[in-house]
């Protein structure tokens, strides 16, 4: 993910911080210097609280695996007068390792229609309690983990009656949004669009709304047939209606976790590309349509450079990007299919004055993101910087490979100075298991000063080791949520060094460049 205003590694895995001086790593003479400690930010101008104090948030650890989503198909359509999700989900799910005798499902703010287990004898009505939140099912007995077994559940998902949420990295928490859904407001489009991360996508699909779950999945929308629609996977059938609506069914084989799911309906224009014959499309507003090439036309470049660079071809069905109107957050990784806030399109006149920070970073950011994070994700959120570290640390590599080492530095630079910025007021571990809240992860730390760690993993271990050991981390544990110690076991394996010991520095603690 990307946010609208920057804040953009990594383990317990060797080296210290570079200086305030360096912009681009420090020598690796000075790389087994333990980092000194710093204190955590001042409670006030005149108090500094210690950092070996215990931590005052509460332990976050990942979530724990009862019941796994192994696929869940959607059948959908929308009530835009009352801004409503009319929805059918069939899952098919197992337990993860104990038998269990009822199903516990994240399902936030819903009108509970019926609750069906399916099976070859036919449909059999569950009984179940719903809270408002979650779905606890009553299963027609206990299930082992050799038994899948599938549910389907009727609902209605209203999203503008949950409470606001939201935080200053994703604004809202509402997982689906209606953009001008009756055509009222003048010059802005009828959209329909979801944003799942952190754990919205409860909002309007009944999941286990964890990064540590993987599933399939497939859904059916069904929309008025002037409209596009964009989900993961690929398209596999588009049927007209006796009404005049149309039903769109995307379809994707690889499994992802749930967060990463997504779906946006409007009127687009859809501009193609290729990459190794797959599907690269760009969406975007009907008036963009003939510079959407100019923002978006690298990427198929850019997928190009990291398959080479990572030794792992871009492995997803297709890959389309979408730009939508009020988008809550700047980018989203949604697997095979990123979302972008409308300020990423341009006219002709503006893009005169685009940067590399105005689009292309962004682009290369949620791009890279399908490798880490999709690929392989994180198995918590306090292991956030296995997603966002190495997205950060691609600007920098696309940076260095398209425009050169003067461009890379500026990168570089840039994004210390970020993080510098916030370490006056807040020191954190990269990897930290104690928060208040989970979006709290998402700051400088986990984006800039994880992406700088890389770098200085990069130079302190050479580029031959680095990308080789990233390779190994990519197929290993490809498809699965991990933690921080398969990083470090993969450059263990890859390079034969132990990064633990004397040699670690802050990577687990609030140090910071001093």
């Amino acid at each position: 993910m990307r946010f609208i205003i920057p804040a953009s590694f990594i383990v317990c895995v060797a080296i210290a911080l570079p200086s305030r001086g360096q912009s681009t790593g420090g020598s690796s003479k000075d790389n087994h210097k333990k980092a000194v400690e710093a204190p955590v930010a001042p409670a006030s101008a005149s108090i500094t609280v210690p950092s070996w104090l215990p931590p005052t948030a509460p332990l976050q650890p990942a979530a724990t695996q009862i019941t796994d989503v192994l696929d869940t198909k959607l059948d959908v359509r929308f009530d835009y007068a009352h801004q409503y999700l009319l929805g059918t989900a069939v899952l098919t799910l197992r337990p993860h390792f104990y038998a269990q005798s009822d199903l516990k499902l994240d399902a936030k703010g819903f009108d509970i229609k019926s609750v069906q287990l399916l099976s070859g004898k036919g449909p059999k009505v569950l009984t179940y309690k719903y809270d408002g939140r979650q779905l606890t099912i009553a299963l027609d007995h206990a299930y082992s983990r050799e038994q899948p077994y599938q549910v389907r559940i009727a609902y209605v998902a209203k999203p503008n009656e949950l409470p606001a949420g939201g935080s200053e990295a994703i604004t809202a928490a509402k997982g689906l949004y209606f953009i001008n859904p009756l055509g009222k407001e003048a010059n802005k489009p009828r959209q329909i669009w979801t944003q799942g991360e952190t754990q919205s996508s409860s909002c309007w699909f009944p999941t286990i709304d964890q990064p540590n779950q993987r599933m399939t999945q497939e859904i059916a929308m069904t929309v008025e047939d002037q409209f596009k629609t964009l989900s993961n996977g690929l398209l596999i059938a588009s049927k007209k209606n006796a009404d005049g609506s149309r039903t769109d069914t995307w379809r994707q084989t690889l499994p992802a976790a749930p967060y990463l799911t997504m779906m946006a309906v409007g009127d687009f224009a859809v501009v193609s590309d290729t990459w190794h014959g797959k599907a690269v499309d760009y969406y975007v507003e009907p008036k963009y349509k003939s510079t959407a090439k100019a923002v978006f036309g690298r990427t198929p470049e850019m997928m190009d450079f990291f398959s080479k660079k990572l030794g792992i071809d871009y492995p997803w069905e297709k890959y389309s990007q979408i730009s939508v109107r009020d988008y809550v957050s700047g980018a989203m990784e949604n697997a095979t299919a990123t979302v972008h806030g409308a300020a990423i399109q341009a006219t002709r006149r503006e893009l005169l004055d685009a940067t590399y920070e105005t689009s292309e970073s962004i682009i290369a950011h949620e791009l890279f993101h399908h490798w880490f994070g999709d690929y392989v994700t994180c198995e918590s959120w306090s292991n956030l910087p296995l997603n966002e570290s190495f997205a950060n640390y691609s600007q920098y590599l696309w940076a260095e490979y398209k425009y050169g080492a003067d461009a890379a530095a500026l990168v570089q630079q840039q994004d210390l100075t970020h993080y510098l910025e916030e370490a006056e007021s807040k020191r954190e571990p990269l990897i930290r298991y104690h928060y208040a809240n989970r979006e709290d992860m998402f700051d400088r730390h986990s984006y800039e000063k994880g992406g700088r760690v890389l770098h200085m993993l990069r130079k302190y271990i050479g580029d031959d080791a680095f990308f080789a050991g990233l390779n190994h981390y990519l197929t290993k544990n490809k498809l699965t949520a991990v933690e921080i110690s398969k990083l470090r076991t993969a450059f263990e394996e890859t390079t034969g060094k132990t990064y633990t010991g004397s040699s670690t520095s802050g990577l687990c603690s609030a140090a910071t460049p001093s």
